[in-house]
């Protein structure tokens, strides 16, 4: 282990989550039967199960891991809206919550039968500027009294203004992480650290042939952006920073892979705890290494507390 973190420090490092959150809602149940209305199965659900997705699960993580996390969001006005409020009410996250009733919160409805996805269904829009502008508001109310400030972007649009956000943190000298997606990373200029993974990658910078192009591509993408560092998570492969001191790489922490889902949100919201805690980013991405190691081990969206990522090895 490089350099342990005290709880009291973690507990005490305060992280502003804003982006796209969504509820993740499963429906479980016995397939005995193919419809005869279409060649498809019948599905009995015999038990329903929901979650926090994105955005939320990222700030999951983190409260998980014993530090405070605040949640800024657009949703809309509707059922899954305060379904999800709860959730997030319920784990200790303080929740900001903008409210657009044009808006249909995302939900990711996912029919589960033969221990297998069978469907899934997505209700989502984009939310107005009106909101938006409230979010920016709230943003600049909140994040001086946060140590870090974590941008979730799922590209439902949530995160229009980011440009500006991301410019007032780092001219308060805050510590500012980006989950980026999309091609189009100039609106993450600036932050200290972005984490994309090597498709999201490799839809910004194209293809590399090697590890030294691969190298050159990271590189020019951090400094064209003025990034401090750029994390390539690599599942298998580990991951690598890349930063103005050159390269730094961890192996992945072999374990059997049960489930990858959310393995990322738990990557960048290890991060964002431990440098809100003041550790130094070379020294947190073996940590959060070793809670994705964790994590990819159990089934679902699911999270790693601070005994977990701290046990004896």
């Amino acid at each position: 282990m490089s350099m342990q973190v005290t709880p009291e420090k973690i507990s005490s490092a305060r992280v502003l989550v804003v982006g796209d959150t969504m509820l993740d809602r499963y429906w479980y149940g016995a397939v005995d039967r193919i419809s005869p209305e279409a060649p498809v199965p019948v599905v009995r659900v015999t038990r329903t199960e929901e979650r926090m997705g994105a955005a939320a699960n990222v700030a999951y993580n983190i409260v998980t891991l014993g530090a405070q996390a605040s949640l800024l969001s657009v949703v809309g006005d509707d059922e899954a809206s305060h379904i999800l409020e709860a959730l997030v009410a319920q784990t200790g996250i303080t929740p900001y919550f903008g409210r657009d009733p044009q808006l249909k919160t995302t939900v990711k409805l996912r029919v589960i039968g033969r221990q297998q996805q069978l469907l899934r269904l997505d209700f989502e829009n984009s939310p107005e500027n009106e909101v938006l502008a409230s979010q920016s508001a709230t943003f600049e109310q909140r994040y001086p009294q946060h140590d870090a400030v974590l941008f979730s972007d799922y590209g439902k649009g949530g995160l229009a203004h980011i440009v500006s956000m991301i410019a007032m943190a780092r001219a308060a000298g805050k510590v500012v992480l980006v989950d980026p997606k999309g091609s189009d990373y100039a609106r993450y200029k600036n932050a200290s650290v972005i984490t994309p993974n090597r498709t999201e990658l490799e839809h910004v910078v194209g293809h590399w042939s090697d590890e030294a192009d691969l190298r050159s591509k990271a590189h020019q993408l951090r400094t064209s952006l003025g990034l401090e560092a750029l994390l390539l998570t690599r599942s298998e492969e580990g991951m690598t920073l890349f930063d103005a001191q050159g390269e730094l790489h961890v192996p992945a922490v072999t374990r059997e892979v049960f489930d990858v889902t959310g393995a990322g949100d738990t990557v960048i919201a290890t991060l964002a705890a431990m440098l809100a805690a003041g550790m130094s980013l070379r020294g947190a991405v073996p940590i959060a290494n070793r809670a994705a190691g964790i994590v990819v081990g159990k089934f679902g969206t699911a999270t790693v507390n601070y005994s977990e990522l701290f046990a004896a090895d």
